[in-house]
């Protein structure tokens, strides 16, 4: 059977410092959580920035995307337009065989 070391007094291997915090080994554990908590919050910190920085990036592509839809159906009509235009030219300008020859 295995017996566990008694622990010390209450006072005994216990100082205490000028914030009235224990200086024993529970103190290295809450430090390094406090190091851990404030890397944590660092790397959220880090996180929501680049959230809000890729948010405004596609924001920013939706709007051009938009704007770049606007000018292409501005430009397919136009396009349309211009064949329309071609087509009617095409069948009132006068054939080849209509033209005189060069000598008359």
């Amino acid at each position: 059977m295995t017996t566990r070391p008694e622990a010390p007094p209450p006072d005994e291997g216990v100082t205490m410092n000028s914030d009235t915090q224990r200086d024993d080994s529970s103190m290295s554990l809450s430090q390094a959580l406090a190091a851990r908590f404030e890397e944590l919050e660092s790397r959220i910190a880090y996180q929501e920035h680049w959230l809000e920085t890729l948010d405004e990036a596609v924001a920013s592509q939706e709007r051009r995307l938009a704007q770049l839809e606007r000018i292409n159906a501005l430009m397919q009509k136009t396009l349309r337009e211009q064949q329309r235009a071609l087509q009617e030219a095409d069948m009132t300008a006068p054939g080849p065989q209509d033209e005189m020859p060069p000598h008359y």
